[in-house]
C-alpha cells in the first residue's frame, strides 16, 4: 500500500512538472500564427513540412519560428482564384495592399519545392505567373500593381506616365527578372507549359524591348520618374532620367530592389540577374513556343551584358583586391557598397548569377560584411546589412538570411540562424529591419518576404545540414 502511494505521488509530481513545462513553453512561445479559419490559403504539403520540422528539430523556438514564418505568405497575402480553368493569384507584400513583381516571386519561391506534392499549391504558383504576365503587359516599367486593374492610385506627387491599376512605377531591372526566375523553375520542376502561351511570349518580347531601351545607346529612352517628396531616394535626378551614363552594353536601373533611387544607373547585381534571366527565357521560348528568333535575340543580349560586366563591374581595391562594384556609370565612377534587398552583391550566388567560390565574389563578400560597407551595421543586438530605405543602424534580417544561404561555412550558417532566432523582437516573425542595438525597435511588423525567406533557410538547413539546428 505504501509503495503504491509512493508511485502515485511520483506520477503526480511528474505530471505537475510536465504541466509546468508546458505552461512555460506556452508563455514563451504563444500562438501568433493566423488562426486556420482566417488563413488565405492552406497547403497540405507545407503543413506536413511544418509538422515534420517541429517533430524533428528539438529547439522549440526554431520550431515556433518556422511554423509562424514559413507559411506567412500563404496565410496572409495571397488571393487565389481559378476561373474557367485558368488560375490567377494576387500577392501583397504584407502591410501594403499591392503586388510587387519582385516580392510576389520571392514570396512564393520557397514553396516551389512542394508543388509536385500539392496540386492546389502548384495551381497557386501558376496563378502568380499568369498574374505577372498581365502586369508586365500592362506596363513593364511599373514595379507594383493593384488587384483591381481600374483602380487609380494616389499619383498627384508622381511625375511619370501612370495608368490605372498601377500602385507604383519605379523602373527596376529585377522586376522583370524575378517573374522569369519563377516561371523557369516552375517549368523545370513540373514540365507544365500551360502558363506559357502567346501572352507569355509577348511578355518576354516586352522584357527584351525594355532592357534594350534601358541600355540607352541612342537616348535616355521613354521612361522617367520624379516625385514631389522630401525623401531624396524616392525621386530620380536630372529631370527623372538619372545622372548621365556612358553606354557600354549594361542596362540602366532607375531604382534599386529597395525601391530607392540608384546613384549610378548601371546597377551591377541587377545586371548579373538580367544575364541569368535572359538565358532562362531564351531556353523556355526555344523549347516551348519554338520561337528561335526571339531565343537568339535574348541570348545575344545576355552575351552583350555579360561581356560588359566582365569589363566594367570589377574594381581593384587596395584592401580587398578585385571586388564587384554595386553601381557604375561607364565614365569610371563607381559605388562600393551593398543594399540588403535582393538582388544584392551578397545574394548573387543565391540567384545563380555567379558561384560562391568565385574569387572576386569572395573578396567582395569580405568587404560587404564589414564596416567598409557604408550600410553594414554592427551593434549589441546583431550585425548585418541595411540600406537607405530604413535608415542608419537598421539591419535587415533578409541580409542575414542571404549570408547563410550563400555560405560554405557551417559555423557561419549556424551563427546566422542563431542571430535571427534572437532578433525577432519577441514577435515570432521576421521584420523589414531592426535596430543594431535593440531588436524590439523594428520596421514593418508584417513583411511576408522576410518571413518566408527565413523559412526557406530553416527548411534548407533541416534537409541538408540538420545538425546545425541542434
Amino acid at each position: 500500500m505504501k509503495r503504491r502511494q509512493f508511485i502515485g505521488s511520483t506520477a503526480m509530481l511528474s505530471a505537475g512538472v510536465l504541466m509546468s513545462k508546458l505552461s512555460l513553453a506556452a508563455e514563451a512561445y504563444p500562438v501568433v500564427r493566423v488562426p486556420a479559419s482566417q488563413r488565405k490559403f492552406t497547403s497540405k504539403a507545407v503543413e506536413a513540412a511544418i509538422k515534420e520540422f517541429k517533430a524533428k528539430v528539438k529547439n522549440p523556438e526554431l520550431g515556433w519560428l518556422f511554423e509562424n514564418c514559413f507559411p506567412n505568405t500563404l496565410d496572409t497575402t495571397v488571393t487565389y482564384k481559378n476561373e474557367n480553368g485558368k488560375p490567377d493569384t494576387y500577392v501583397i507584400t504584407g502591410d501594403i495592399d499591392a503586388m510587387w513583381l519582385r516580392d510576389s516571386s520571392a514570396q512564393v519561391w520557397p514553396y516551389i519545392a512542394f508543388i509536385n506534392k500539392d496540386a492546389e499549391l502548384k495551381s497557386l504558383v501558376a496563378g502568380v505567373i499568369n498574374r505577372q504576365i498581365t502586369c508586365i503587359l500592362r506596363d513593364p516599367y511599373a514595379n507594383a500593381f493593384y488587384d483591381d486593374p481600374n483602380k487609380v492610385g494616389e499619383w498627384k506627387d508622381d511625375l511619370t506616365k501612370m495608368k490605372p491599376g498601377l500602385h507604383e512605377r519605379k523602373w527596376e531591372i529585377d522586376s522583370l527578372c524575378y517573374p522569369i526566375r519563377l516561371a523557369y523553375k516552375y517549368w523545370k520542376l513540373t514540365g507544365d507549359t500551360s502558363p506559357f502561351d502567346l501572352r507569355w511570349d509577348a511578355s518576354v518580347q516586352t522584357i527584351l524591348r525594355t532592357f534594350r531601351e534601358q541600355q540607352r545607346k541612342k537616348d535616355d529612352g521613354p521612361y522617367s520618374f520624379q516625385r514631389k517628396t522630401a525623401w531624396a531616394t524616392d525621386g530620380v535626378p536630372m529631370n527623372g532620367y538619372g545622372y548621365p551614363v556612358k553606354p557600354n552594353g549594361l542596362i540602366c536601373s532607375s531604382f534599386r530592389p529597395s525601391d530607392d533611387a540608384t546613384v549610378y544607373s548601371y546597377l551591377i547585381p541587377s545586371n548579373f540577374f538580367a544575364v541569368v534571366s535572359l538565358r532562362q527565357a531564351a531556353e523556355m521560348v526555344a523549347a516551348i513556343s519554338k520561337h528561335t528568333e526571339l531565343a537568339t535575340a535574348l541570348t545575344s543580349l545576355a552575351d552583350e551584358v555579360d561581356a560588359a560586366l566582365k569589363k566594367h563591374a570589377v574594381i581593384d581595391t587596395p584592401q580587398y583586391g578585385k571586388v564587384y562594384a554595386y553601381e557604375v556609370n561607364g565614365f569610371g565612377s563607381f559605388n562600393l557598397m551593398d543594399d540588403a534587398n535582393v538582388p544584392s552583391l551578397l545574394a548573387m550566388p543565391y540567384l545563380n548569377a555567379i558561384e560562391n567560390t568565385d574569387p572576386v565574389y569572395i573578396n567582395t563578400r569580405k568587404m560587404l560584411w564589414s564596416l567598409n560597407n557604408p550600410f553594414f551595421f554592427k551593434g549589441t543586438a546583431g550585425e548585418g546589412i541595411g540600406g537607405p530605405h530604413a535608415g542608419k543602424d537598421m539591419i535587415w534580417p533578409i541580409s542575414i538570411t542571404v549570408l547563410a544561404l550563400t555560405s560554405n561555412s557551417d559555423a557561419e550558417i549556424k551563427a546566422c540562424i542563431e542571430q535571427l532566432r534572437k532578433t525577432h523582437g519577441g514577435t515570432g516573425f521576421m521584420h523589414e529591419s531592426f535596430n543594431k542595438n535593440d531588436a524590439k525597435n523594428f520596421t514593418r511588423k508584417w513583411f511576408a518576404w522576410a518571413n518566408t525567406l527565413f523559412g526557406e533557410l530553416l527548411w534548407e538547413t533541416y534537409t541538408t545540414k540538420p545538425q546545425l539546428l541542434a
